[in-house]
């Protein structure tokens, strides 16, 4: 089942990258960060503004890593130029204002303003996207997942082979620029700021999805798993416009189950407790309404002893 739709963390440092690894060998330069805190040469009595930035994260490999399926020219150009590009763009505009002291994942949610963009959230949502995308992957990746996302995916697609092939159709027919997803559903399609697909499907299960430009699912309250980038750049300099061969060695070279699977478990783990929540504030709000109809009762019948004296 797919849905279309067509309309992360915050680190409190100043980071000035240059380039990280380039292969197994030593790094070339390195990230250079500073704490979070007025600078030291501010004058006595005078406080600076204390400024959180978001972070730039790079691969958790070396760019080589993931050779021949995606060359380190191709790695270090998306890292170092894209997900660069948007990190720098981004602490620029959030810089003194509201969002500048947000998570990354709430600087996304307030922007997205129910598909009618606040400027912040193209570059705030490709930063998320990217730091998702990379972990996504792993040297040596590929194969069939296991355990408890197996049993999900033939459950709720049938097998694993139907579901690679609705992502497969998801990252290949998404037009112009995206992102293809699998992700677990678990909420009542009623996010307050948010354009909400699909409602008559039913909760707790996973879906493929994709999306234009930089949208992914935490707009629609979901828990990504997995997510292809199809932004022409992941791919061009080793598929040229062979965007489906690319999507099809992501998922048999490339794609990383564990990470999947870890992020399932977390993500069944967020809603049984948000369903214990609303189990909770369900009994109370029961509770209140039979302590008014026993306090009404009380009240009635008081009236009526005063009326019979």
């Amino acid at each position: 089942m797919q849905v279309a739709v067509y309309s992360s963390s915050s680190y409190c440092s100043a980071l000035t990258p240059h380039l990280f690894m380039a292969s197994n060998s030593k790094p070339k330069t390195k990230l250079i960060t500073r704490g979070c805190g007025p600078s030291s040469s501010y004058k006595k009595k005078k406080k600076k503004k204390v400024l959180c930035q978001i972070e730039l994260k790079p691969p958790p490999y070396p760019t080589n890593a993931l050779e021949p399926y995606i060359s380190r020219e191709s790695l270090e150009y998306h890292w170092s130029r894209h997900h660069r590009g948007h990190v720098h763009s981004l602490n620029k505009q959030i810089a003194g204002t509201d969002l500048d002291d947000m998570p990354l994942e709430d600087i996304i949610l307030t922007s997205y303003n129910k598909g009618h963009f606040l400027p912040s959230f193209n570059h705030a949502a490709q930063v998320w996207n990217h730091d998702f995308f990379w972990q996504s992957m792993k040297p040596g990746g590929g194969g069939r997942p296991s355990g408890q996302l197996l049993q999900l995916i033939e459950r709720d697609f049938g097998s694993l082979e139907r579901m690679l092939m609705e992502l497969k159709a998801a990252a290949s027919t998404q037009f112009g620029s995206g992102w293809a997803w699998l992700v677990y559903k678990a909420n009542k399609l009623d996010v307050g700021n948010a354009v909400n697909p699909l409602p008559s499907e039913k909760d707790n299960k996973l879906v493929v999805a994709k999306t234009p430009n930089a949208v992914n699912p935490l707009v629609w309250d979901y828990s990504p798993l997995l997510a292809i980038d199809v932004w022409e750049h992941a791919y061009y300099l080793d598929y040229e416009h062979r965007r489906v061969d690319y999507v099809s060695t992501f998922l048999e070279k490339l794609v990383s189950w564990e990470a999947v699977s870890s992020r399932l478990e977390m993500a069944m783990q967020r809603a049984a407790k948000r369903a214990r929540e609303e189990e909770k504030k369900r009994m109370e709000e029961d509770d209140m309404i039979i302590g008014d109809k026993k306090a009404m009762e009380v009240y009635l019948n008081s009236d009526e002893d005063s009326e019979t004296e």
